[in-house]
């Protein structure tokens, strides 16, 4: 099962990355200045994550593939690595969709 883990970056904020059962990152959150609205930020990714609509595909200048999750609101709460292919991009979103519902929380902030 995914667990989110939250940590504090170099600069003082606070963020979160989604891991997989396997450990690998799947999500990364943006910086919050404070750490409730980070755990804020998590609730909205186990919120939305199950709404195809949320998750915008994307293609970089280079050619790898990447996606979004957006909240209600529109806003970016998660961002993926980038990824080889459009089928592992798909593969991500769905290991979000699976993992994001039911993950525990880990603090090392």
């Amino acid at each position: 099962m995914g667990k989110f883990v939250i940590s504090k970056r170099s600069n003082g904020e606070f963020q979160f990355n989604l891991k997989a059962g396997n450990g690998q990152v799947i999500l990364t959150s943006e910086g919050y200045a404070a750490k409730s609205s980070c755990e804020n930020g998590i609730a909205s990714v186990k919120n939305n994550a199950q709404d195809d609509s949320k998750f915008e595909k994307k293609t970089s200048s280079n050619g790898k593939y990447h996606f979004s999750l957006k909240a209600t609101n529109g806003q970016i709460i998660g961002s993926s690595e980038m990824y080889e292919s459009a089928a592992a991009r798909d593969n991500g979103i769905e290991s979000v969709k699976n993992n994001a519902p039911e993950a525990d929380i880990e603090d090392q902030s």
